[in-house]
């Protein structure tokens, strides 16, 4: 495929959440412990059988085949069996769990009424809920400028036609002209050049016209509506019926103006060289109602201005960097009439360009290259794109959240900087480091130039912020704030350059710089480049993550690169939105949808986690322990219901209902202090300090459900009637304990308590309850053995079982309860002293 859109496609890669690569790290290291817990049982229990009295009791004599069994397959089929008594320590249900917290939670982003636009009458749209904890982990957020920080909502401001300054609505006896630039007229431009400037406004476009039947009381008109891909091209044509020159529409190649004195013009399309990303320009062949051929050019100053004559273009040049530094975007005009006999030959060399079957684009760039050449320059156009409504508001919370945010655009430096210092991206004590063809061009060897410039900004930059990394945010906000500038050109020779042995110095160098500024530009950028500077910074030391933002079909391949992808339901169709993972109709959205949605998301998907682990290492170390009690024999602790109802009935809807709901911390708290994100960053609660936490308190509780009950077990009996519990009942209780103990954990760590959480917590264990009562009340006839028949209703007929389950259950709580203590007395004691000192 040859599109633009194809051309600068970047594949899609597959993305995957920090908190998956957690998972898998975590699922490591407890089928290490697995393995571990067989092998030990499998050798003590050869150790054990050493004793010929423990190997074949007199009680328990081995058949003829056993004692003829290799000892080799023995051991192997016993450590078989232990890693399928001990299997359950692997939370297999946290998978299901995982996708459907993943699916329902995604859902509150599309319910969310703050994400509702008026305009376009919707709302955010989730295309992928496997990111959605990633939203709350993101370190670089990277922006398109027109339609995602702006409106792309074009409106003519001004123009400039040989260096003679128009604005407002021309009249017929004077022009609204100031002189900008060295003076060549008094008053104005000279009435030709205007009307050549207007026409070539209202020839050199791709806009489409729609008639529309407007009826007012007894008169009836007709309406012109322009329709166009790009809002620039309707804004300038606008712009040229504000001064009497209006495009009435094309017909069979007939192209209708209709001028000043209401006289139409008919022009004939001969030709469009269409716009493209490297071109950055376009033009339209023309022929008028006397047979003279004309060639209309519009552009960037920068792919205009070496294709017109020198003198020219002083009088243009500074409307142009003016208008740029006011945040406008400009464009140059420039025409060149065009003989009969070189129009033959331009017209064979792009009919065989356009018929090339092989390499037709590059003969078409290089057709296009020669006929856009010896133009003479007309004047120059400026067009406002208006900044998106709280767009600086949420550029500001993304800073002080401590996330680095890159704006990549297509546009002039001059207007991107402008637009960076109105949306709040760069700040007035923000030095600004410059890498752009205008500071390089200042050498004969740029390369010699841009290593200068390298070198000298990592200087600067080293010596102002401190050598750890770790630090790095928080430095922010202590030292000089440093921005940096680039425009494509030079990024390809930072990028391109690999040949060489200096390559890789300047890209690394690069990086550096990047890293230690608060803010980035690049201008003049390519769709590609824009991927090419994502796919750098995700490459970075310490795999950074990052965000993409855009709103159209040039956006897309920065947005398929990046870890997540946002689409702007902009005027520029619907590209975006559709290749991102999610969407969004305005850029303020972002600043909710990462710093509220994304940091609940990361901390109960990160709980969710380290609580599964945590409530299946209390399940299975009790069933370790009791094997150095049962002669090592895989005897069971827990009766084969229990095994599997412990995952899918009795501990699982508290913990998705928590990952679902809680919030522990208030949203409108979340997007009021962004500072609060950067607790969570780093994907702070799934390293190794808070793993290492769960699974020690998960090896403390399991120690003390298992010995708790061992101990009240020494008593000789535990009945009124002289009976002595079996092992069943030494399960059950110990089972009892552990449902209890990590359903109640659950409900200490809640914040946001809904009726949600109260049916599932207390419903859990009531539905526990009356299982047990249930499955040992009614002996089943499908069951072979009824071992735990009235085994839970003669348990609970002891007092003394009553106040070992209550005690257990409080003892394995109890550092929790005294951890939740401290932390709210420090956090009074804090707001206390805060409340002093703002008093003092």
């Amino acid at each position: 495929m040859e599109t633009k859109m194809a051309l600068n496609y970047q594949g899609k890669s597959q993305k995957r959440s920090a908190v998956e690569k957690s998972i898998n790290a975590f699922l490591i290291v407890y089928l290490f412990i697995l393995l571990t817990k067989a092998a030990v049982c499998t050798t003590l229990k050869y150790v054990w059988q050493s004793n010929p009295n423990n190997d074949e009791p007199w009680y328990n004599q081995k058949t003829q085949k056993e004692r003829e069994t290799l000892k080799v397959l023995k051991m192997f089929t016993d450590f078989l069996s232990f890693m399928v008594l001990f299997n359950f320590i692997i939370p297999v249900s946290m998978y299901v769990t995982v996708e459907m917290q993943k699916f329902l939670g995604s859902f509150f982003i599309s319910w969310d009424k703050d994400f509702y636009d008026e305009e376009i009458h919707e709302g955010a749209l989730v295309n992928t809920s496997d990111l959605n904890e990633e939203l709350g982990q993101v370190d670089y957020v990277f922006t398109d400028k027109t339609g995602t920080l702006t409106e792309n909502s074009m409106e003519f401001i001004e123009c400039c036609i040989d260096g003679h300054k128009y604005r407002g609505a021309a009249q017929e006896a004077e022009g609204l002209s100031e002189t900008d630039g060295p003076l060549t007229y008094f008053d104005k431009a000279d009435k030709n050049r205007e009307e050549l400037f207007l026409r070539a406004l209202c020839l050199c476009h791709t806009v489409e016209t729609k008639t529309n039947d407007v009826v007012d009381a007894a008169t009836e008109s007709t309406e012109l509506t322009y329709i166009s891909s790009s809002p620039d091209e309707i804004a300038l044509v606008k712009g040229a019926k504000k001064y009497g020159f209006t495009f009435v529409g094309n017909q069979n190649g007939q192209m209708k103006v209709e001028n000043q004195r209401k006289e139409i013009e008919v022009y004939e399309l001969l030709h469009t060289l269409n716009f493209d990303s490297v071109r950055r320009r376009m033009s339209v062949i023309v022929k008028n109602q006397a047979g003279d051929i004309i060639l209309f050019c519009k552009g960037a100053d920068s792919a205009v201005f070496p294709r017109v004559q020198n003198h020219e273009i002083e009088l243009t040049k500074a409307h142009v960097e003016r208008n740029a530094m006011d945040g406008y975007r400009t464009l140059c005009v420039a025409f060149k009439e065009i003989a009969p006999d070189d129009y033959e030959r331009i017209n064979r060399q792009l009919i065989e360009a356009k018929m090339a079957l092989q390499d037709r684009e590059e003969k078409m760039e290089r057709v296009f290259d020669d006929i856009e050449t010896n133009m003479n320059l007309i004047g120059a156009t400026a067009v406002e794109d208006r900044l998106q409504d709280q767009a600086a508001e949420t550029i500001e919370a993304l800073h002080a959240a401590g996330l680095k945010v890159w704006v990549l655009t297509g546009d002039k430096m001059e207007t991107a900087k402008s637009t960076c210092y109105a949306c709040r991206l760069f700040q007035t004590n923000t030095e600004l480091l410059e890498l752009t063809t205008k500071t390089i061009e200042e050498s004969e060897r740029k390369e010699d130039r841009l290593h200068e410039l390298l070198i000298e900004y990592r200087k600067k930059l080293l010596h102002d912020f401190p050598k750890s990394t770790r630090s790095l945010k928080k430095a922010w906000t202590e030292h000089q704030e440093y921005g940096l500038i680039i425009d494509g050109s030079t990024l390809s020779l930072i990028l391109n350059s690999s040949q060489d042995s200096g390559s890789h110095n300047y890209k690394s160098i690069f990086l550096q710089i990047c890293m230690k500024c608060t803010a980035v530009l690049c201008c003049r950028m390519a769709p590609l480049q824009k991927a090419q500077i994502v796919r750098m910074v995700k490459n970075l030391k310490g795999s950074p993550i990052t965000l993409s933002i855009g709103d159209g079909a040039n956006d897309v391949s920065m947005i398929l690169e990046s870890h997540v992808g946002i689409g702007i339901k902009g005027k520029e169709g619907r590209q975006a939105a559709r290749n991102s993972d999610y969407s969004v109709p305005k850029f303020k959205h972002l600043k909710k949808l990462l710093l509220a949605h994304g940091h609940l998301y990361y901390v109960r998907i990160a709980h969710l986690v380290q609580y599964f682990f945590y409530k299946n290492l209390c399940f299975i170390l009790p069933q370790f322990l009791y094997q150095f009690f049962c002669g090592f024999s895989q005897q069971p602790l827990y009766d084969a219901a229990y095994l599997t109802m412990y995952n899918i009935c009795f501990t699982s809807l508290p913990i998705l209902a928590y990952s679902l709901l809680e919030q522990h911390i208030n949203i409108d708290t979340l997007t009021s202090d962004p500072r609060l994100y950067m607790k969570i960053s780093g994907n702070a609660m799934l390293q190794l300090g808070p793993f290492l936490y769960w699974t020690f308190l998960a090896a403390f509780e399991g120690t003390v459900f298992f010995f708790g009950t061992y101990f009240l077990f020494q008593t000789s009996s535990l009945e009124e009637n002289a009976k002595v519990y079996g092992n069943w009942t030494f399960g059950t209780i110990v089972f009892t304990v552990l449902v209890f103990t990590v359903t109640l954990k659950l409900a200490l760590d809640t914040r946001f308590w809904t009726w949600i959480n109260h049916f599932v917590i207390w419903g859990s264990l009531a539905f526990y309850v009356f299982f047990s009562f249930f499955w040992g009340g009614i002996i089943w006839p499908f069951l072979k053995q009824q071992r735990m028949y009235f085994v839970f209703a003669q348990m609970l007929s002891s007092v003394s079982t009553w106040l070992a389950i209550i005690l257990l259950i409080f003892i394995s709580l109890f550092p929790e309860i005294l951890l939740i203590v401290l932390k709210n007395v420090k956090r009074r004691s804090a707001r206390v002293h805060h409340l002093i000192s703002s008093s003092a």
